[in-house]
């Protein structure tokens, strides 16, 4: 039997191999965890953003809504200038 096959170093092989099995494992769990959290980070930033968007289109539709509203006024504010000048205009030439 050769000194490389020995039990005793086989003995040491194997629980070298154990340990790295062992940390192998560990860094498995390390990554996972940190795999997770990352991945509720994203959740809660994804949940945030889309909040916010939401909250964007509201606004946004508020004021296109006082803008349209402010131009209608606008109009018939104008309208009501040029029957007030046609009716104006048409007494004084009388």
């Amino acid at each position: 039997m050769s000194a490389a096959q020995s039990p005793d170093h086989l003995t040491a092989r194997i629980r070298a191999l154990e340990e790295k099995v062992l940390g192998l494992r560990a860094s498995r769990r390390l990554l996972m965890s940190l795999l997770a959290e990352r991945e509720g980070e994203r959740w809660a930033t994804v949940a945030r953003l889309e909040a916010e968007n939401h909250r964007l289109r509201r606004s946004q539709a508020r004021w296109a809504r006082r803008l349209l509203e402010r131009d209608r006024r606008i109009a018939r504010l104008e309208e009501e200038l040029r029957r007030r000048d046609g009716a104006g205009g048409s007494a004084t030439e009388t």
